[in-house]
């Protein structure tokens, strides 16, 4: 019983750990200037990713059309 009391206590506190030394990191990140580096990287991933969807999307079409055209 003991030791589902502090495996269950030590999941609970886990995150919350995690989430301290975040703090600490995005303070330093903050405090040298490079968060804006972080951001915009952040960025540029989402809008390749937004841009690749949108090929995809317009491939599958085209793809779609040929195969109804098709039969």
């Amino acid at each position: 019983m003991k030791l589902h009391l502090i495996a269950s206590l030590a999941f609970l506190l886990l995150p919350l750990a995690s989430a301290w030394s975040q703090s600490e990191q995005t303070d330093f990140l903050r405090q040298t200037g490079m968060i804006y580096v972080v951001v915009a990287v952040m960025a540029v991933i989402f809008i390749g990713i937004g841009i690749y969807l949108i090929y995809l999307d317009r491939k599958l079409t085209k793809l779609e059309n040929q195969i109804s055209d098709h039969d």
